[in-house]
């Protein structure tokens, strides 16, 4: 004796399975959890052994789709009003200090790029290098020249308006 039409399969444990989504997941997402059991189960059922436990094989399946709901809605992003006050681990330049963004934007591009890469994304000068097409030691020259020029930039003016208010 074969297997019966799946139609006859969702029909003699379709609430069986439905009770079991309500249970692990709640009214909410239990239509859905049952469908998707459904869906798999259609495309499983052609290799399901004819001795295999029909309800005990949807149940299993419907476990598996019912984590896979919670999973996605751990992942799920909440809605807030406000976003909370976060300080990048970084220092990303341009939050309170624009002289820096504006000194970095001024770099020619090799140097530019070597420095965001390098110091504040953290690849190796190797990393940098391929990005960049040139050799690892023309991106470490290039991310040194840049910071050099950033002190240039960014201490020095510093420097002459501190000297001129010790006067």
């Amino acid at each position: 004796m074969g297997k019966p039409p799946f139609e006859k399969v969702v029909s003699a444990h379709g609430a069986v399975v439905l009770r079991v989504c309500r249970a692990v997941l709640g009214a909410h997402d239990a239509e859905d959890a049952w469908s998707e059991t459904f869906l798999s189960a259609l495309k499983a059922y052609p290799e399901l052994p004819d001795d295999a436990t029909v309800q005990a094989w949807l149940v299993t399946i419907a476990h598996r789709k019912a984590i896979d709901i919670l999973r996605a809605r751990q992942r799920q992003s909440l809605p807030m009003d406000e976003l909370p006050p976060r300080e990048s681990p970084l220092g990303i330049p341009g939050e309170g200090h624009p002289e820096v963004l504006d000194a970095v934007g001024q770099l020619p591009p090799k140097q530019r790029q070597a420095v965001a890469y390098h110091y504040l994304a953290g690849l190796p000068y190797k990393d940098v290098s391929a990005l960049l097409g040139v050799t690892p030691e023309a991106a470490r020259r290039a991310g040194a020249d840049g910071v050099k020029a950033l002190r240039a930039a960014l201490i020095q003016p510093r420097s002459a308006a501190s000297q001129g208010a010790d006067r």
